[in-house]
């Protein structure tokens, strides 16, 4: 079994693990408990009652975190002629198109989302075993692949994040910094929180999410109401 630090042993003495929290509750307890020497992510996690194996029960969306996350996205755009300058006008991190799926299918893939052309998907799926794994492959779906991509780049600058369950039947979600106030912390993960509910799938009936937590990098979670 793994040793724990000092410091883990000490925040785990603010996590009741027979307790259930408020959503406002666990984020004052995680502030208090985190580490000082490094700015922790804070991510909230799901355990859905679903099937990830059937298609009709697959949970996948975006959500506008109002504080964004606290890290710097890197944006990779594929598109061709017009929209290339468009995409470096509105500060995209890598455009291009051929050349640069060449690029990651050699190995490239210093990017956190990836936004495409219609017109740049057939070229774009022999990046699939690549991307999709990762969860970078664009999609309609989520916005990310659209002839509209000054907005699509700026939504993603600005805190739009994708979720999508796992084959677990988890969601793992960052919704800020420990640097961020309590304020801004609980108002990003109230806004996760409605987006995943609203994302519940038609042929789900009764309870859809069994489990609920809250945590930061390095330090036990808190469970929270559902």
């Amino acid at each position: 079994m793994k040793a724990r630090s000092k410091r883990y042993k000490e925040s785990e003495k603010q996590a009741d693990k027979n307790k259930v929290y408020s959503l406002k509750e666990a984020v004052a307890c995680i502030k208090k408990s985190a580490s000082p020497k490094f700015d922790a992510s804070i991510d909230i996690h799901f355990m859905l009652n679903i099937d990830p194996k059937k298609s009709e029960q697959m949970v996948r969306g975006t959500v506008l975190l109002p504080h964004g996350t606290g890290k710097q996205v890197r944006v990779a755009v594929f598109c061709k002629g017009e929209f290339e300058q468009l995409a470096k006008e509105a500060k995209a991190d890598l455009v291009g198109s051929n050349e640069l799926i060449d690029k990651v299918a050699g190995g490239f893939l210093d990017f956190d989302c990836v936004i495409a052309t219609p017109d740049m998907m057939k070229d774009l799926s022999k990046l699939g075993k690549v991307l999709g794994p990762r969860g970078l492959m664009p999609s309609p779906k989520t916005g990310t692949v659209t002839n509209d991509i000054v907005k699509a780049i700026n939504d993603v600058k600005k805190g739009k994040v994708e979720f999508r369950v796992d084959k677990q039947g988890g969601i793992h979600l960052s919704v800020g910094k420990v640097s961020f106030s309590e304020e801004k912390i609980t108002e990003n993960a109230s806004c996760v929180i409605k987006a995943v509910n609203e994302a519940k799938p038609t042929t789900i009936k009764g309870k859809f999410v069994e489990g609920l937590s809250i945590s930061s990098t390095m330090n036990p979670g808190f469970k929270l109401e559902i």
